[in-house]
């Protein structure tokens, strides 16, 4: 059962700043939880990684993943799910739009479908988890 859902949220730092915040993917495990390794397996000639290896943990499920990042300069991030462990389908997005008060407004998306048969509730339940931590977590590692 495929969930999606979004959360928006603003940030005290330009876009740019924001951007340079999640291309630094390797440390993702510094304001999320969930995220337990990560690895860059190959970049963009600009150096921003394209295909990312991760390990993370949600509501006791750990899963190995492999997904392709793209990018909209400092407008968009995109990931689309390569393989996993645990998941069939994994799309996220960031969207970042300048703010009036010099800031950024983000959009977060994510959908995620698991393999195996996950109550919904928990599905939810780690989705919600994710949206939290994109929120909370990218807010205070970009303002310190």
């Amino acid at each position: 059962m495929a969930v999606s859902g979004s959360k928006e949220f603003d940030v005290k730092a330009d876009p740019a700043t924001v951007m340079a915040a999640l291309v630094a993917v390797e440390r993702l495990p510094e304001w999320s939880s969930a995220h337990k390794t990560v690895t860059v397996e190959s970049t963009y000639d600009d150096g921003r990684p394209l295909r990312v290896r991760m390990t993370a943990s949600v509501v006791g499920i750990t899963d190995e993943q492999v997904v392709d990042y793209s990018y909209d300069g400092d407008k968009k991030l995109e990931w689309t799910l390569v393989s996993s462990t645990q998941q069939k389908q994994q799309d996220g997005s960031y969207i970042l739009t300048p703010n009036a008060t010099g800031g950024t407004h983000v959009e977060f998306s994510l959908t995620i479908d698991p393999k195996i048969p996950v109550p919904g509730f928990l599905v939810k339940k780690a989705q919600k988890m994710a949206l939290d931590t994109a929120s909370k977590g990218l807010t205070k590692f970009v303002e310190g």
